[in-house]
């Protein structure tokens, strides 16, 4: 079986690369995960990669801290995701490239359009660190500029939650779960998907999102080759709910 998708924004939480820790690095699970990333790759997927930093730090969780600082702060967080990710990477014989939306030369590229889909053109991986590089926006916000910046054919965002559900299912076990669902209805329903920033610029730029569950690193290649999993967000659709 092919792939669907070509080109790929594959948006990580920092959360997921912890483990059972909640926090810092857990190397096994960003080994596994990396191993999915590769088989990916294999099929023939141009791969692009943001990752979060609340593994290591939550600017919005920081307390009397000034959040411009906090924020910047959690961009530095990112930085360590995307290395550790860099490394794994390459230990399965991946080609990397970490770019920043902050310089820092000594460690990455800074985030240069051009220069990144050169890369995927090369068959390498490209992680963005750094979100924006603004303080305020989210990496979620990060994750969908980029995919627009690079004619992302989808974001998949590997989450610790096997979809969308109507309330949150570790709380409520009679909480439904979405097959498909439209961002207005996310928008509407205030539902904890994304930050609303993210979710508004998706669907001005028709950019379909499939949320699924990282316990399972195969998921990822499962989700590029179009198999039904997690709840797929798109707008060009009536959003329905499962019986």
């Amino acid at each position: 079986m092919g792939i669907k998708y070509k080109r790929i924004l594959l948006k990580l939480s920092g959360e997921a690369l912890a483990g059972e820790n909640k926090f810092g690095l857990d190397y096994d699970i960003v080994f596994n995960i990396c191993e999915g990333i590769k088989k990916c790759v294999e099929l023939g997927a141009e791969i692009g990669i943001v990752v979060g930093g609340g593994n290591f730090w939550r600017g919005r969780t920081s307390g009397k801290m000034d959040r411009t600082r906090a924020d910047h702060m959690g961009m530095l967080a990112t930085v360590m995701n995307a290395l550790a990710l860099c490394d794994a990477l390459e230990s399965h014989g991946v080609t990397v490239r970490v770019q920043t939306a902050i310089a820092m030369q000594q460690i990455a590229e800074p985030y240069i359009r051009g220069r990144a889909l050169r890369h995927f053109e090369q068959g390498r991986v490209v992680i963005f660190g750094c979100g924006t590089g603004n303080p305020f926006f989210s990496t979620d916000t990060a994750a969908s500029l980029r995919a627009a910046e690079i004619d992302a054919d989808i974001i998949l965002k590997a989450t610790m939650v096997d979809g969308i559900y109507d309330s949150d299912p570790r709380k409520n076990q009679n909480a439904k779960k979405y097959d498909e669902i439209t961002f207005s209805k996310i928008l509407g329903d205030n539902l904890k998907v994304m930050d609303s920033t993210a979710a508004a610029m998706c669907k001005d730029n028709n950019i379909p999102v499939l949320v699924f569950s990282l316990s399972d690193p195969n998921n990822i290649v499962r989700a590029i080759k179009g198999e039904k999993i997690g709840t797929l967000v798109k707008e060009d659709m009536e959003w329905h709910q499962n019986p």
